[in-house]
C-alpha cells in the first residue's frame, strides 16, 4: 500500500476510534443514572456496550470491516433493547432516548470514516446506516417517543461521513504538498551546495593561478625568477589533479593538495607563509603568539585569508614590509595584519572585486570568523582576522 493511503486509513481509523469509545463511554454513564432504565435491561445493554467497545478499539487498529459491522449490530440490538421494553404507554423517559441518541448518533456512526473509502465499504456505509436509522425510527415510533434520537442520528452520521470524507480527500493533498516543499528544499539545498562550490572555486583561481598570472604580467618585478618557477610549477600540477577529478584542500596560503589536512599547530605552519613572502619580496615581521592549535579547516581558511592579505599588502600597498601579530585568549584566534602603505579609500573599492570580499571575509566566515578592514589614504591599511579555537 502506498504511504499517502496508509497514512490517510491511520488518520481515518484514529477519528473512528476516538469518537466511538467517548460515546460508548457516555452512554455507560448514563446507564450508571439510577432509575432511568429497568434494571434487567441494563443488565443486558452494558455487556454489549463493553463488546462494542472491544470492537471499537480494534476498529482503530486495523480499519477492517468486520469490526465495523460488530459494532452496527451489537449498538442495534442494544438499541432495540432500551426502546422496545420500554413501559408502555408511557413512551420512552429522557434517559432511554439518551441512551439511544448516544448509541446511535455516536456509538455507531464512529463506523462511517473507515467506510468512506472504496466503493465496497460505501455500500456497508449505506446499509448500516439504513439499518440505524430504522431501529430508532422502530423503537421511538412504538414507543411513542420525540424525534429527537432520530434527528441527532441523522446528523451524527452526516456529520462523521462528510468528516471522513474530507479527511480522505486532505491528507493525500497535505503528504503531496510536503513532498513538493522536500523536493523544493533538495533542489535549493543542491543550488546551495553548486553556489559553494562556484565560489570555492573562483577562490582557488584567485589565490592560485590569477595571482601567478599577475606576477607574470608585471614581468615579476620583486620576484626572483625562481620563485615564480615554483609557483607556477605548483599551479601547473594543482590544475592537473583536478583535471582528473581530484578535490581541492588547501594546506597553506596559495599551496594546494588533494590530501585531507590533519589538526596542525598555528606555529609550524606560519614559518611557511613567512618563506613564502619573503621569497617574493615581502619581509613579514611576526609578533605575538608562538603555538596555537587549530583544527584543520580552521587553520587552512585562517592562512589562506592571512596570505591574501599578506598578497595585497605586497601588490598594492607601495611597501616592502608588514607586520603580523598573533594573538588569542580562550575562544579566538586573532591575527593583525598591519602595513604603513599608500592605503586607499573604502568606499571606493569595488563590489565586483573577489580579493578580499571572496578570499578574506567569505572563507573565514565558512568556519565561523571574521575580518575588520581599517584604510584611509596615505595612512597605511590594518586587517583584523579572528577565528574560533
Amino acid at each position: 500500500m502506498p504511504r499517502i493511503a496508509r497514512e490517510r486509513d491511520r488518520v481515518l481509523r484514529r477519528v473512528s476510534r476516538m469518537v466511538g469509545l467517548t460515546a460508548s463511554v457516555t452512554t455507560l454513564a448514563y446507564l450508571a443514572v439510577p432509575g432511568g432504565l429497568e434494571p434487567r435491561v441494563t443488565l443486558v445493554v452494558v455487556p454489549l456496550l463493553l463488546l462494542i467497545i472491544g470492537c471499537q478499539y480494534l476498529l482503530g487498529r486495523s480499519s477492517a470491516v468486520r469490526w465495523a459491522v460488530g459494532v452496527v449490530l451489537l449498538g442495534n440490538t442494544a438499541i432495540l433493547l432500551v426502546g422496545l421494553t420500554s413501559q408502555r404507554g408511557l413512551g420512552l423517559n429522557i434517559l432511554e432516548e439518551a441512551v439511544i441518541a448516544s448509541i446511535a448518533a455516536g456509538a455507531l456512526s464512529c463506523v462511517a470514516p473507515v467506510l468512506v473509502v472504496g466503493p465496497g465499504r460505501q455500500v456497508i456505509l449505506f446499509a448500516s446506516f439504513g439499518l440505524t436509522v430504522a431501529a430508532v425510527a422502530l423503537v421511538t415510533i412504538s414507543a411513542g417517543g420525540s424525534v429527537f434520537p432520530l434527528a441527532l442520528t441523522v446528523c451524527g452520521w452526516a456529520a462523521l461521513s462528510l468528516g471522513g470524507w474530507w479527511i480522505a480527500q486532505s491528507v493525500p493533498r497535505v503528504l503531496q504538498r510536503i513532498a513538493a516543499i522536500g523536493r523544493a528544499h533538495q533542489a535549493e539545498r543542491h543550488a546551495s551546495e553548486l553556489e559553494a562550490q562556484r565560489r570555492q572555486g573562483a577562490r582557488l583561481l584567485h589565490d592560485t593561478v590569477l595571482a601567478t598570472l599577475t606576477l607574470l604580467a608585471h614581468s615579476g618585478v620583486g620576484v626572483s625568477p625562481a620563485a615564480l618557477r615554483q609557483q607556477s610549477g605548483d599551479d601547473a600540477r594543482l590544475l592537473r589533479q583536478l583535471r582528473l577529478g581530484g578535490l581541492p584542500t588547501p594546506s597553506r596560503s596559495g599551496v594546494y593538495t588533494l590530501e585531507p589536512a590533519n589538526t596542525s599547530m598555528l606555529g609550524s605552519t606560519l614559518e611557511s607563509v613567512k618563506q613564502r613572502f619573503g621569497r617574493m619580496g615581502l619581509e613579514v615581521d611576526w609578533h605575538g603568539s608562538g603555538q596555537v592549535l587549530l583544527p584543520s579547516d580552521v587553520l587552512d581558511s585562517f592562512l589562506l585569508a592571512l596570505g591574501e592579505c599578506l598578497e595585497n599588502v605586497r601588490r598594492h600597498s607601495g611597501v616592502t614590509r608588514a607586520d603580523v601579530t598573533i594573538s588569542d585568549d580562550d575562544t579566538t584566534v586573532r591575527a593583525m595584519v598591519t602595513d604603513a602603505g599608500r592605503g586607499f579609500d573604502l568606499s571606493a573599492v569595488s563590489t565586483e572585486r573577489l580579493g578580499f570580499a571572496e578570499s578574506v571575509v567569505a572563507r573565514l566566515r565558512d568556519v565561523g570568523g571574521t575580518a575588520r578592514l581599517f584604510s584611509s589614504p596615505g595612512s597605511g591599511t590594518t586587517v583584523v582576522l579572528e577565528v574560533p579555537k
